[in-house]
């Protein structure tokens, strides 16, 4: 063998799997330690997965997390998350139902209640994009007349950005043809992940879609990171006072893979003072990755 290659065991987990099945694949590279950034970055690009997690050790926390996506790293992942700590509770590394996990953007705390597995966000930050409106609603292939009444598109940020759009029905939710490089084009501006779009007319708190281009992902299963915020409008916005929202998502994507998100608000005097977002990870197969060393 060449010994400038080196072969790396990737897990594929499906997070958020709704009813044993669906959710959304992550790779997790366990004992990365000694992987550079531009190593993960390989990894991640092999593995053609919308976010990798690479587990090493912290001094800190129990964990410390890098999530790289094909194209260049993030400070949080929802689903590689739940996927991550599902998998550790499973094969024993994670002998407490409370952890932690340190990130480049900080330490948040994990909790484990039976096999799902749940991740800390912070209080809700919103932004105003009102006057970005009809560029918005051009991108997804949208009228005025398909939001939610006195409902704004809304940028929500609880660790990343996300502009949120509410729809009227899971109708035009399903039909929307959304424009990628305009779609780009505003992520950029707003440093957003991606748009979350969503409707109330469903079985569940609310059904979304997850485009996030700027990032290589064109539209995802699962997003843990988006829900959150999600969770936040729900309550702050459209005053829907619940302590806990289920958000389905990926059921209409083209290859569907339904989605179960479960967000819960830890709310202090009528305002949110943080939340979790977690699910249910399922060990979908292994990949062995050759890289240069």
């Amino acid at each position: 063998m060449d010994n400038s290659k080196k072969i790396i065991k990737v897990q594929i987990l499906n997070a958020f799997a709704e009813n044993g099945k669906g959710g959304n694949a992550a790779g997790v590279v366990l004992n990365a330690d000694e992987l550079t950034a531009k190593n993960k970055l390989e990894i991640s690009k092999k593995v053609g997965l919308s976010e990798t997690a690479f587990v090493s050790k912290s001094k800190t926390e129990d964990f410390k997390l890098d999530f790289f996506t094909p194209t260049k790293q993030i400070a949080h992942c929802g689903h590689a998350t739940v996927a991550t700590f599902s998998y550790l509770k499973q094969i024993g590394a994670l002998k407490n139902d409370s952890s932690s996990k340190e990130t480049i953007d900080g330490k948040r705390k994990i909790e484990i209640i039976g096999d799902l597995a749940f991740m800390e966000q912070l209080a809700p930050k919103y932004t105003d994009v009102s006057h970005k409106e009809s560029v918005i609603l051009k991108s997804l292939g949208l009228k005025k007349t398909d939001l939610i009444p006195n409902a704004p598109i809304q940028l929500v940020n609880t660790g990343n950005s996300f502009i949120l759009v509410p729809v009227k029905s899971n109708e035009i939710l399903k039909n929307m043809i959304p424009d990628f490089d305009l779609i780009r084009e505003v992520s950029d501006e707003f440093d957003l992940i991606g748009y979350y779009v969503f409707s109330i007319d469903t079985e569940y708190d609310a059904t979304s879609r997850m485009f996030g281009p700027r990032y290589g992902i064109l539209e995802e299963s699962g997003t843990g990171m988006a829900a959150g915020p999600l969770g936040c409008y729900l309550f702050d916005i459209l005053k829907i006072k619940k302590k806990s929202f289920n958000i389905q998502q990926g059921k209409y994507m083209k290859e569907p893979s339904p989605s179960l998100i479960i967000v819960k608000l830890q709310i202090d005097n009528e305002k949110i003072k943080d939340l979790m977002a977690g699910g249910k990870g399922i060990l979908n197969k292994q990949l062995e990755v050759e890289i240069n060393d």
